[in-house]
């Protein structure tokens, strides 16, 4: 049996497309088409239904789709751990990190990851957690960074560091005047928030519920700089975790950040990997470098303006 079959029948069971299951895999939509016959006539049934509207699976399909990810898991497992044998250390590692942790964590993180192993070659995918989460699960990514809790018997959780939250308000707002923000003083406070799928806005949502906070439903963001803007033009205050405030990020003039009194909410970033990786040696080192993030970063020296 062919993987490569195996991994086009993968593709086009998680896009539900012909043409979007190609360009994922980087062939032509025949050649995709032909090999998933291929594999169809090797097994001597269907796997899935076709009509002009849209590609389902077949109840055999959908049985298939589970070993097929196993299948090619293992064999990458296999390959890696050839790959391993030298030298642990080397090599490609794929992470997994979410959009409102990735830029303003990787560029203080990487330099020295690239400094402690000089022949990693590291693959980032920048995805919401619900998809890295299963990319990781699938056997597409070594690991993923991500904001607890998690609740996986098959995944080992390492957690990392705790991230405050920061308020960032308009610098005529009336909270801006206070040196440190008390979650009382958001008590019905129209709050400014990510959209749905973002794991930061439970996170956000629960500060608020906490504090009386109101969220603002006339508007919600797509990422941290749409906040960012939005609070600038005076629609109202956000939370934002403080690594968002810290260089190299832009800054933005009319805004202040107010750290909030002890105890103050937070996030835990962790990171997680299969406990049957073969990687493990490399995954404990790498989380160790996340480990050392200097401490400064995690605290607010200057408000972004």
């Amino acid at each position: 049996m062919n993987l490569r079959a195996l991994q086009y029948f993968i593709a086009l069971a998680e896009l539900r497309h012909f043409r979007k299951a190609a360009e994922r895999c980087h062939v032509s939509q025949p050649t995709l088409s032909t090999q998933i016959r291929k594999l169809e006539q090797q097994l001597g049934a269907d796997l899935i239904e076709r009509n002009s509207r849209q590609v389902l699976l077949t109840t055999l399909g959908e049985r298939v789709l589970e070993h097929a990810k196993r299948a090619i898991s293992e064999t990458q497992a296999i390959r890696q751990l050839a790959r391993d044998a030298d030298d642990p250390f080397a090599g490609t590692l794929s992470l997994g990190i979410f959009p409102t942790l990735a830029p303003y964590l990787l560029p203080h993180v990487i330099p020295q990851i690239r400094k402690q192993h000089p022949n990693l070659t590291l693959r980032l995918f920048e995805e919401k957690t619900e998809r890295v989460m299963s990319m990781l699960l699938d056997g597409q990514l070594d690991a993923i960074l991500l904001a607890l809790p998690l609740d996986s018997e098959q995944l080992h959780v390492e957690p990392l560091f705790n991230e405050p939250f920061v308020l960032v308000a308009p610098a005529k707002h009336r909270l801006s005047q206070r040196p440190a923000i008390e979650l009382i003083d958001l008590q019905k406070e129209p709050v400014l928030l990510l959209e749905d799928g973002h794991c930061l806005r439970q996170h956000a949502l629960d500060v608020c519920q906490l504090a009386g906070a109101l969220e603002n439903l006339d508007f919600q963001a797509s990422s941290l700089e749409t906040l960012r803007h939005m609070v600038a033009a005076g629609s109202g205050v956000t939370l934002l975790p403080i690594l968002a405030t810290q260089p190299p990020l832009t800054t933005m003039d009319g805004l202040v950040a107010r750290p909030f009194k002890t105890p103050a909410p937070q996030r835990t970033i962790a990171m997680a990997w299969r406990k049957s990786s073969l990687r493990e040696e490399l995954l404990v080192s790498i989380a160790t470098v996340f480990k050392s993030l200097n401490l400064k970063l995690l605290q607010l020296e200057h408000a972004p303006s």
